[in-house]
């Protein structure tokens, strides 16, 4: 529409237009969105590279855990690469295996593994031999083997044993979950009501398999009182007769010889079993 010589001309939005500047703040917060999940991605992201002080910042950020863990998986890819830089955050390290935090005595107990020529690191490890929590336990006791340590062997002869699982508490067993429930560190495994009426969740330590249930719902129990039995994971199993090539006694035979004649297991849980069995016995052969 066009007025009179001295007045502008107006123009009419027409539908599209109008659809245009509807869309435009849901336009906006999709990308703003988009780009704070990716920003969140990134900065979470365990491959990206961290500089000396983004790993000296992240090891004290205590209140964000996966900042820990990433500055440690850093820390252990310097130490493969053989970087003498990765021995300035020794002494943080090892206080790290002293934390309340289980995450973080499990992965430090890892990662001392890698340097075993490191005095300091041994000795911690051999205090990580007696955590409460016998996944930090298994960690440090293979990482020991590295040091042509066997002082952890008992941990790892353990792995292919079913391990128990007991009550904290006195009380009733109201729900557990079922035999050969595949497990993952935290699983709910019983819920124990108490005399108050409370109720107390039990959660798996370890990865696994639930191999069988001890008490069952309505059993009373006291602390102490086993209530289930789990079988390691694989991986666990693998690892742990990978170091018992290395450390296994002849006691350990038979328990190993099982795994390598269990059709059960996998191929290469067998292999390594076999294999295993076989180092054992020409150690001692040769002693």
């Amino acid at each position: 529409m066009t007025g009179n010589g001295n007045n502008p001309e107006v123009k009419i939005a027409t539908p599209e237009v109008k659809r245009l500047r509807a869309s435009g703040p849901i336009l906006l917060l999709a990308i703003l969105f988009v780009g704070g999940a990716f920003l969140t991605w990134y900065f979470s992201w365990f491959g990206r590279s961290l500089t000396d002080a983004d790993i000296s910042q992240y090891l004290v950020d205590e209140q964000h855990p996966r900042r820990v863990q990433h500055a440690l998986l850093q820390i252990q890819q310097r130490i493969e690469r053989g970087e003498p830089s990765a021995k300035q955050w020794y002494p943080q390290i090892i206080r790290l295996a002293g934390h309340s935090e289980t995450e973080f005595r499990l992965t430090v107990a890892w990662l001392m593994g890698f340097d075993s020529t490191s005095e300091e690191f041994r000795q911690a490890l051999q205090q990580l031999l007696r955590d409460p929590q016998p996944i930090v336990r298994r960690n440090a006791a293979l990482a020991l083997v590295r040091f042509n340590d066997a002082s952890g062997r008992a941990d790892l002869v353990a792995i292919l044993s079913p391990y128990e699982v007991k009550s904290p508490v006195e009380g009733e067993v109201a729900s557990t979950l079922k035999e050969g429930a595949q497990l993952a560190r935290g699983t709910l495994l019983v819920r124990i009501t108490q005399p108050d009426g409370k109720t107390v969740e039990v959660r798996s330590p370890l990865p696994g398999k639930m191999q069988r249930i001890v008490a069952p719902a309505g059993t009373k129990v006291s602390p102490e009182t086993a209530l289930v039995a789990i079988n390691s994971d694989e991986n666990s199993v693998w690892e742990a007769l990978r170091a018992l090539a290395l450390i296994g006694e002849r006691e350990d035979l038979s328990l190993i010889e099982r795994y390598a004649q269990d059709a059960a297991q996998s191929d290469r849980v067998r292999q390594q079993a076999a294999l295993t069995a076989k180092a054992i016995q020409s150690r001692f052969n040769q002693q």
